[in-house]
This record gives structure tokens, C-alpha cells and sequence, in this order.
């Protein structure tokens, strides 16, 4: 009798940490309509359904590859422990023992499989917004292609699937580097690549390009944050009430930190509290609590939160002074909070401490040394084979009709 009690126990347990890993990966499929809301609203009326193209695709794109090579390029088993490289075979597939707490006590292989799926997606969405207003469409896809199917998860696989960094003692709880850094280096190298927008920095002045339906933006970066709680507390792998419920917490504050850090900032340097920025502080704070959102106290989150979000706003400035232009501000939250969350681990938390930061610091180098080369070369390729750019006909009618044949508001009257 107590021997089926017990076994009672631990299968409720199972379902439970199950169940709570397939919310979580609901969550973070969410997070895919907030970056095309997001994106869209910050972007021109005429590029819109371009940028929902994109990002309505990418998610198919992602678990598609992830499918074919991803996941056994991540996960490729414990015989590369320690390695920079693994495959474990083409497709996905699982025995009895994958889908009962014999593969793991928190979830089944299918849980496991579709939930880094989606994050494997997010990381090309990353990209999406950078190289917005004028990139070809198939040039992206390809990108996009090869990116989630195979950089992403060989950068995964060195701290998550038991490589080198992992053995080293890297540490990063969600993504703070191997999502969001990955991503930010993939779109800061297109940028460059792309070059900046028709306008925007004509006769050595910055022009504003402003986005057309800034309540569309609000929408879509409410949307990450609720996705986000998916994202970081389907990171614990199972539904553990205290940590779960400790990363919603630090979670929360780095988010609202952010915000008013980012506020704050552009209060002060812009004279006005710029919206557009509050709402890139909020993310840049979700960005940079997403590396140690187990090891953090509350406190510990605000401070984190709040000095992404003032991050945010100086970054924003210099890459507009140096010409890198990014129409979502992507790069700013994405790869420059990221690389501060990563490091932030060393230096708040139950693991901080100078060994502790070397590590992160060499795992920021290794990241960003590897994604730079693998997404130059892919972008290389593209511009010298198809072309990656659209022509200055097609980029000042717009997207929509030149890649879609399409428009987003049909029914209003064009303002020449």
C-alpha cells in the first residue's frame, strides 16, 4: 500500500510538472504575436504586412528545422559532454520510456522537444526587427533558415546540451546569451550588412523614422512580458513552487525596473519621457533578469532591471551615432542587455564572484566570436549570390506592395 502511494505521488508530481511545461511553451508561442506587434507598430504603415509575414513565418520555420536538426544538434546526448560540437541523427523520435518520468522527472521528450523548439524561433524573430523596411523576403527566410536550424542550436548545445561551457561553469538560466545575444548578433551583423534605411541619415543628420501605430507596440511588448513568465519560469523545467515562483517575482520587478530606468534616462538625456524607449526598458530589463532569474532576491532584480533599462536608452543613441540603424531598437535590448545579464550573474546572486564573471565573460566572447563569423558568412553569401536588399523604388513604395502585392490599411487615403 505505501509502495502505490509513493508511486501515486511521484506520477501526480510528473503530470503536474508536465502540465505546467506545456503552459509554459504556450507562453512563449505568445511571444511570437508580441515581436510582430511589437515590430509592426515601430515600423512604416507600408511595410506592415511584410513584417507580419515574417513573423507569422519564422515560428513555422523554426520548429520545422528544429525537427530536422536542431534539437539532436542541442541535445545531442552525453557522449559530448564537454565538446563544441554534437549530432545525435536526423528527426525527432521517442520510445515508451520518453514520454513517462523514465526521459526526465519534470517532462516528457515531446515537452522538452517542442519547448526549446520555441525558443529556437524566437531567436531569428531577434533579427526580424533589426533588418526591417528593406530586406528582400526570400534572402531573409533563407537566413532565418539556416540561423535557427543550425547556429542557434550549436550555441545552445555548448552551455544546455553539456558543451564546453557548460563544463566550464557558464552559467545563463533562460537565454540572456544563448537566445537573446544569439539573436542580437545575427541582427547586428545584418544591419551592417543591409546598411541603413533610405533617409535616415541623409546629409549627416539622423532623421526620426517614426513607427505608425505605437498602441500596436504597447500591445505587442505587454505580450512578451506575459510570454516571458513562460520563457523564464518554464526555464526551472519543472513546476517547483518556490522557484517557479521566485522567478515570476524577479521577473516582474527587473521588468518594471527597466521601465522606469529607461524612463528616467530619456527623461533626463531627451528632455521628454520618451514611450518608445519605456517600452524598450521593459524588455531590457526582462532581457537582462533572464540569465539569473533563479539566483537573484528581489533587490538584486530591481538593480539589474533598472540599469538594463537606462542601458537601453544610451545604447539606442549610439547606434544611431554610429549609423547602425535598427528600426525596433533589437540590438540595444537584445544583444547589449543580454551581454549584461550574462555578466550581471557574476556580479549579483548566489553565484557571484570574479571566478564566476570570467566564465560569463568568456562565454559572452565565445557566443559572440562564433555568431559573428557563422551570420557573416551567411549574409556574405546571400549579398553576393540573390542580393539581401530591396531596390529604392521598392523600399520607398513600401514592402507590402512590393514583396506582397499587398496593403495593410487599404481603405485609408494615402498622405503623399
Amino acid at each position: 500500500m505505501e509502495n502505490q502511494v509513493t508511486l501515486d505521488i511521484t506520477n501526480n508530481l510528473f503530470t503536474i510538472n508536465n502540465l505546467w511545461m506545456m503552459l509554459a511553451t504556450a507562453l512563449v508561442f505568445i511571444m511570437h504575436l508580441g515581436f510582430a506587434t511589437l515590430e509592426a507598430g515601430l515600423t512604416q504603415s507600408k511595410n506592415t504586412i511584410n513584417i507580419l509575414f515574417k513573423n507569422s513565418v519564422i515560428p513555422a520555420i523554426g520548429l520545422l528545422t528544429y525537427t530536422i536538426v536542431g534539437f539532436n544538434l542541442m541535445y545531442p546526448g552525453e557522449s559530448f559532454a564537454g565538446a563544441f560540437f554534437g549530432f545525435a541523427g536526423f528527426g525527432v523520435s521517442a520510445t515508451p520510456d520518453d514520454v513517462t518520468n523514465a526521459y526526465n522527472i519534470g517532462y516528457t521528450y515531446w515537452t522538452d522537444f517542442l519547448f526549446q523548439g520555441m525558443f529556437a524561433a524566437t531567436a531569428a524573430t531577434i533579427v526580424s526587427g533589426a533588418v526591417a523596411e528593406r530586406i528582400k523576403l526570400p534572402s531573409f527566410l533563407i537566413f532565418a533558415t539556416i540561423f535557427v536550424g543550425l547556429v542557434y542550436p550549436i550555441v545552445g548545445m555548448w552551455k544546455w546540451g553539456g558543451g564546453f561551457l557548460d563544463t566550464l561553469g557558464f552559467y545563463d538560466f533562460a537565454g540572456s546569451s544563448l537566445v537573446h545575444s544569439v539573436g542580437g548578433w545575427g541582427a547586428l551583423v545584418g544591419v551592417i550588412f543591409l546598411g541603413p534605411r533610405l533617409g535616415k541619415y541623409a546629409k549627416g543628420k539622423i532623421t526620426p523614422i517614426p513607427g505608425h501605430n505605437i498602441p500596436l507596440a504597447v500591445i505587442g511588448v505587454f505580450l512578451l512580458w506575459l510570454g516571458w513568465f513562460g520563457f523564464n519560469g518554464g526555464s526551472v523545467l519543472s513546476a517547483d513552487p518556490a522557484l517557479v515562483s521566485l522567478v515570476f517575482v524577479t521577473t516582474s520587478l527587473a521588468a518594471s525596473a527597466g521601465a522606469i530606468g529607461a524612463m528616467t534616462a530619456s527623461w533626463g538625456f531627451l528632455k521628454k519621457p520618451d514611450l518608445t524607449m519605456t517600452l524598450n526598458g521593459i524588455l531590457a530589463g526582462l532581457v537582462g533578469i533572464t540569465a539569473g532569474a533563479d539566483l537573484m532576491s528581489p533587490t538584486e532584480s530591481i538593480i539589474i532591471g533598472f540599469i538594463a533599462g537606462v542601458i537601453v536608452v544610451f545604447a539606442v543613441v549610439l547606434f544611431d551615432k554610429i549609423k547602425v540603424d535598427d528600426p525596433v531598437g533589437a540590438i540595444s535590448v537584445h544583444l547589449v542587455c543580454g551581454i549584461f545579464g550574462t555578466l550581471a550573474v557574476g556580479i549579483w546572486g548566489d553565484k557571484a564572484g570574479l571566478g564566476q564573471l570570467w566564465n560569463q565573460l568568456i562565454g559572452v566572447v565565445s557566443i559572440g566570436l562564433f555568431v559573428v563569423a557563422a551570420t557573416s558568412a551567411i549574409w556574405f553569401g546571400l549579398k553576393k549570390t540573390m542580393g539581401i536588399r530591396v531596390s529604392e523604388e521598392e523600399e520607398y513604395e513600401g514592402l507590402d506592395i512590393g514583396e506582397h502585392a499587398m496593403e495593410s490599411y487599404p481603405d485609408f487615403e494615402k498622405v503623399s
